[in-house]
């Protein structure tokens, strides 16, 4: 969404070589374990948890029925994106599609070009890794939950084979975007810790719920940016109800993304706040190196951030081995540190 959507639901092994993975995918369990911290200690967002009172399970009719979104026809979104040209084209994927719209804001019918509200609009494709039940919890999840840390979905449509989802326009796309493709200018130290901050301001809204969420996709192609670089949770297909009453995890298939997924989670297929709380260390890994997870134009230990950056971790005078370069030096020298060694990290 915004510049970019960039992941699905796409299962794949762990032995894909793209530079940067997008999607879920099913990983192999053959992965040494690690000590992952549980919590975040973010501030958080003042406003009470929308999700504390979700009712699980729900059906499909009661999930489409929701009253904060707007059911969209398939003629509607073809006016509103000019008959899905490709210069309105965003991003795409294995999922499909996402391009820009247009629509009233207050009658949600299309708008011309350059008038009313910019949406981005998702379009999945038939044959897609992205399937309806995937589509399904993301109407679930963000039909309910309300976060200024998580994009807002505005509407969908379900009319035949067609799927689509309808989200609030991110004009500054991905952190992936900016973190690995080049620009004309690299994000200030400032801005990667604004982005830092805000996603996991969206984690812990997720996990301090009475009724916990765990995303189970967290990487920077996920966090969208709005035009003041504040980042936004996007891609609630792979979301999961945490454990409840005396249970400490959900057991399930394991999905995730190789590189970011949290090793234990991988072992055993046991699904806790915890995995998240991994990935997130991930991100932040990235934020501070300017590396991607999981590099497979580079050579040995270097393919893996994670093995990369581990001997660096726990010597504050090596630490700045690990920092992007290109941020020069206009890192102050202890919030490294203090990221690092909070309860967050890796």
């Amino acid at each position: 969404m915004g510049n970019c959507i960039h992941s699905s639901a796409a299962k794949v092994d762990t032995t894909q070589s793209s530079h940067t993975p997008s999607g879920a995918s099913r990983i192999s369990s053959k992965t040494s374990r690690s000590s992952v911290p549980s919590t975040l200690t973010i501030p958080s967002y003042s406003g009470r948890s929308n999700s504390e009172c979700l009712p699980t399970p729900r059906t499909e009719g009661e999930i489409l029925s929701s009253p904060n979104l707007k059911a969209f026809s398939f003629n509607e979104l073809k006016n509103a994106t000019r008959n899905f040209r490709p210069d309105s084209l965003l991003g795409e994927g294995g999922f499909g599609c996402v391009f820009k719209g247009w629509i009233d804001e207050n009658t949600m019918t299309p708008a011309k070009p350059g008038s009313g509200m910019v949406v981005a609009v998702k379009k999945l494709k038939p044959e897609g890794f992205q399937g309806h039940k995937e589509w399904l919890t993301e109407v679930n999840y963000l039909g309910q939950l309300h976060h200024p840390n998580l994009v807002k979905l505005v509407g969908y449509c379900l009319e035949g084979e067609n799927r689509l989802l309808v989200y609030e326009f991110m004009p500054k796309g991905s952190l992936e975007n900016h973190l690995f493709r080049r620009g004309p200018q690299p994000l200030s130290w400032a801005v990667r810790m604004k982005v830092a901050i805000g996603a996991a301001r969206g984690l812990s809204f997720l996990h301090d719920a009475k009724s916990q969420v765990i995303y189970r996709d967290f990487k920077a192609s996920n966090i969208l940016l709005d035009a003041e670089f504040n980042a936004k949770l996007s891609d609630f297909g792979l979301a999961k109800a945490g454990p409840t009453g005396d249970r400490t995890h959900v057991s399930t298939q394991v999905m995730g993304t190789h590189g970011y997924a949290a090793p234990e989670y991988v072992a055993t297929g046991r699904l806790t706040a915890k995995s998240d709380v991994y990935s997130f260390g991930v991100v932040l890994l990235e934020l501070l190196s300017g590396r991607c997870a999981v590099d497979k134009t580079k050579v040995g230990v270097e393919q893996n951030l994670v093995e990369w950056a581990k001997p660096y971790l726990g010597d504050r005078r090596k630490l700045f081995r690990i920092m992007d370069t290109k941020l020069g030096g206009s890192i102050p020298r202890k919030e490294p540190v203090w990221l690092l060694t909070s309860p967050y990290s890796v």
